[in-house]
């Protein structure tokens, strides 16, 4: 069995400035990867960051730069930053 490790950042907003992510925009996050695994997409994740760059950590089956992982982080992104706005 191949693992293929993929690492995604991306500024999807802070609070106090650019030095922290809000909890619920990590909650967030970890909810989308948790469903995807669930689905059998990731062998497993950790959802970390630094200052208010929401990163994703995830193993798979699929290869490198697979359309569908990287449709998981940018659809993931994108629900985080509805978060942050809020």
């Amino acid at each position: 069995m191949s693992i293929t490790l993929s690492v995604i950042k991306a500024d999807v907003g802070g609070y106090v400035g650019h030095s922290e992510s809000h909890p619920d925009v990590i909650a967030k996050g970890d909810e989308c990867m948790a469903r995807a695994k669930k689905e059998g997409l990731l062998v497993d994740y950790h959802v970390t960051k630094c200052g208010d760059d929401l990163q994703l950590i995830m193993t798979h089956q699929h290869g490198v730069e697979d359309e569908k992982i990287h449709k998981l982080a940018w659809d993931t992104f994108l629900a985080c930053t509805e978060v942050a706005k809020a």
